[in-house]
């Protein structure tokens, strides 16, 4: 069984339990890779929203319980949605699922954040003019084809915008609710 056929099947199976669609939502081999990679960010955008609106926004702006922080281990604090974000995409990478993905952005406070490629530069700026369509292009990287997508990855809650605009490494400091802070690459390989 080749691995394209592996990640599509399992895209199959996160699309029929995450979406509810049981028993008829169709065969794993008939998903393009821009189904396949909008069902991944669909998990990925509802977790990292969930995260930021009910723990971080929650317990840090609301009831100022506790606080996040990028120190969070040094200052007993609660992971940063980007942290969080970033140390799933670890794990993925860690157990070798056949596709990767990243939070970049064209105003990263950390620059290990920032575009690297053209595709990415490119997909973050066409997702920043309009947020509501993703960016989705192939490219070669290291002698391989990929599938990269990149959704809008939106300022979701009070949180994000409070450390953004405040945090002294920010290249930008005026993010409004509901405005594009960067963007979800996600890349599959095409063979």
């Amino acid at each position: 069984m080749d691995k394209t056929y592996g990640l599509k099947k399992t895209a199959c199976m996160m699309v029929t339990v995450f979406a509810g669609m049981g028993a008829g939502a169709g065969h794993a081999k008939d998903m393009s890779f821009k189904e396949v990679a909008d069902a991944l960010h669909a998990v990925m955008e509802a977790d990292r929203t969930v995260y930021t609106r009910l723990i971080v926004n929650r317990l840090q702006n609301e009831e100022k319980v506790i606080k996040a922080s990028e120190h969070w281990k040094d200052e007993k604090a609660l992971v940063l949605p980007a942290q969080m974000f970033r140390f799933g995409a670890e794990m993925v990478a860690e157990k070798k699922a056949n596709f990767t993905y990243s939070l970049l952005s064209l105003w990263p406070i950390n620059k290990q954040n920032a575009a690297k490629t053209a595709v990415e530069k490119d997909g973050l700026k066409a997702v920043a003019a309009k947020p509501e369509q993703p960016y989705y292009q192939t490219e070669t990287l290291g002698g391989k084809k990929y599938f990269t997508a990149i959704y809008a990855d939106r300022a979701v809650a009070q949180a994000c915008i409070a450390c953004h605009n405040a945090h002294k490494d920010s290249p930008r400091t005026d993010f409004k609710l509901g405005e594009t802070m960067g963007g979800v690459v996600i890349r599959l390989p095409m063979k």
